[in-house]
């Protein structure tokens, strides 16, 4: 693995592990074993890790954001999405725990990301309106611009409801598990929607998501 790879990657997991605001670019040289002229020789500062860090994030959203080509969408579809964006959430945790920070701490990537927000709501509004259109929520009832900001609102506001109302002493740390809870919380929100053909199947998705909070 190249050094510069090197570094997103320790930086990503020192990010995750203690949060953004906690460790400096001499806590990253340190945890490598390498001095801080050499992280600057790839890096000028930390704001140009997180750009990089959140360049792969937003490839792989988008790259998982989109409605496949030649068949309508299945109700295993829903799972498919939702699954990703989670994983996703979990792998780079450290950027929706601490995003109104990092955002006004960084006014370029505040402006990417406002487009990166505005163009995964279009994705989500585009994803729902081809479930309207494969008859697995009913086109009468659903409004798939609503539903789509509420899923975005939902997914990417997941992380800090977990920090600020679920996560104490006794679970201290974020884990896979809670996350996953997302993926119920956001099927939940649909289940007025379906149609019949589709509700057992839905039904039996929400009992494989579901996980206790406290």
């Amino acid at each position: 693995m190249k050094t510069r790879d090197r570094i997103l990657q320790a930086s990503l997991q020192l990010f995750n592990e203690q949060g953004e605001r906690l460790v400096t670019t001499n806590h990253i040289a340190q945890h490598m074993g390498m001095s801080p002229g050499n992280l600057y020789y790839h890096f000028r500062n930390k704001q140009q890790i997180i750009a990089e860090l959140f360049s792969h994030y937003e490839a792989q959203v988008d790259d998982y954001l989109q409605v496949p080509a030649g068949r309508e969408l299945e109700v295993a579809d829903k799972a498919v999405y939702l699954e990703s964006i989670f994983r996703g959430l979990w792998e780079y945790r450290f950027l929706h725990r601490d995003l109104e920070h990092l955002l006004n701490s960084d006014a370029e990537l505040a402006g990417r990301y406002r487009l990166f927000s505005r163009r995964c709501v279009q994705s989500g509004q585009t994803i729902y309106q081809g479930l309207v259109d494969a008859g697995i929520l009913c086109a009468e009832r659903t409004d798939p611009q609503a539903l789509a900001i509420n899923s975005w609102l939902l997914m990417t506001g997941w992380v800090g409801f977990l920090c600020a109302s679920v996560l104490d002493e006794q679970q201290p740390e974020l884990t896979p598990e809670l996350l996953r809870r997302g993926v119920y919380q956001v099927l939940s929100q649909e289940t007025g929607l379906l149609t019949e053909r589709v509700r057992p199947a839905v039904e039996a998705m929400l009992r494989d998501y579901y996980v206790p909070l406290k």
